[in-house]
């Protein structure tokens, strides 16, 4: 019988998170106009922007580049000793970093890599969202007001991420930042193709997908939870009318039981909508969930099977 051993908690949550797009005003149009969200700011190239139920001072910067893909993932620790508890583990480890003050509304953030190449920011202090005059919302215990318009996405939700070794990535995921895996995919010879990781109370947080070009350092996609259902619907009907690309959903997946979603905004990268995001796991103790081959031919839980390009497209895009 294994032992059990307790969380190391030290990441509190996925905090925002930077998206290239080669189309700024076209890409920051769909995040405002289609997902809701609020436009909060501007810092040369980069576009700020915040859901409105994110208590943090922005959720998304988009960030004008020749080429669609991630930037750099934030990940808000859990205290100021939690923080430097982390740093120390990634600098023992031999990860290399620094100490960096520049990012909007964060303080001191250690900035990184994993080791496929994406790159995250550890900070503790945050600057709060405060609406404007004109725009508080009626509940106090409530960031910004429902925007009623397009999706009403609620929040970030998760990232999942391509990359060229999940079992490298796993000791920097799980084996530094001490964030659990609670569900994958294995292999006929055992090799995991896929892990999903939670810091938090989700089921899932961040995900690494093994990456079929063999590419470093790309993006499959981001997601944004809704609080029904029928959100989602609306939501394509909103996409369809607006001209953006549905690839596929709404759809249950089997793997974290999510109903979704997936379209492409107009630099090319993949969004996802969720159903209020993953369930809660409580379970101190939650065994990993491991799905095999044959368990994942048979699809998704309900729905289509699986469209081709969602295997085969991620960003940056690759020859």
């Amino acid at each position: 019988m294994t032992t059990y051993q307790p969380r190391i908690r030290d990441i509190a949550h996925l905090g925002s998170v930077e998206l290239f797009t080669p189309t700024l005003e076209e890409t920051t149009d769909f995040f405002v106009r289609l997902m809701s969200l609020d436009e909060v700011g501007r810092d040369g190239e980069s576009v700020y922007l915040h859901a409105w139920d994110d208590y943090q001072a922005w959720t998304l910067k988009v960030t004008r580049r020749d080429r669609s893909g991630i930037g750099r993932t934030y990940l808000r620790a859990s205290s100021p000793d939690s923080l430097h508890h982390r740093v120390e583990a990634l600098a023992a480890a031999g990860i290399a970093g620094e100490w960096d003050k520049t990012e909007q509304a964060f303080g001191p953030t250690w900035l990184c890599t994993d080791p496929d190449g994406h790159e995250f920011g550890l900070y503790w202090e945050s600057e709060y969202y405060r609406a404007p005059a004109d725009r508080r919302p009626s509940l106090k215990n409530q960031a910004a007001p429902f925007p009623g318009r397009g999706a009403n996405v609620r929040r970030l939700d998760h990232v999942n991420y391509l990359t060229s070794d999940v079992e490298a990535n796993d000791r920097f995921v799980e084996g530094l930042l001490k964030a659990r895996p609670t569900e994958q995919i294995v292999l006929d010879d055992g090799a995991r193709a896929a892990v999903w990781y939670s810091v938090s109370d989700k089921s899932y947080d961040l995900v690494y997908t093994s990456d079929w070009t063999s590419a470093r350092g790309r993006l499959h996609h981001i997601a944004f939870a809704t609080d029904t259902r029928e959100d989602i619907l609306r939501a394509a009907d909103v996409f369809l009318e607006a001209g953006i690309h549905i690839e596929t959903g709404p759809h249950k997946h089997a793997i974290q039981q999510t109903f979704f979603l997936y379209v492409w905004e107009p630099g090319g990268n993949r969004i996802e909508l969720c159903n209020a995001g993953a369930r809660l796991l409580l379970a101190p103790d939650w065994p990993v969930v491991s799905w095999t081959m044959a368990e994942r031919a048979k699809g998704q839980a309900w729905g289509l099977q699986t469209i081709s390009t969602f295997h085969t497209h991620g960003t940056p895009p690759v020859d």
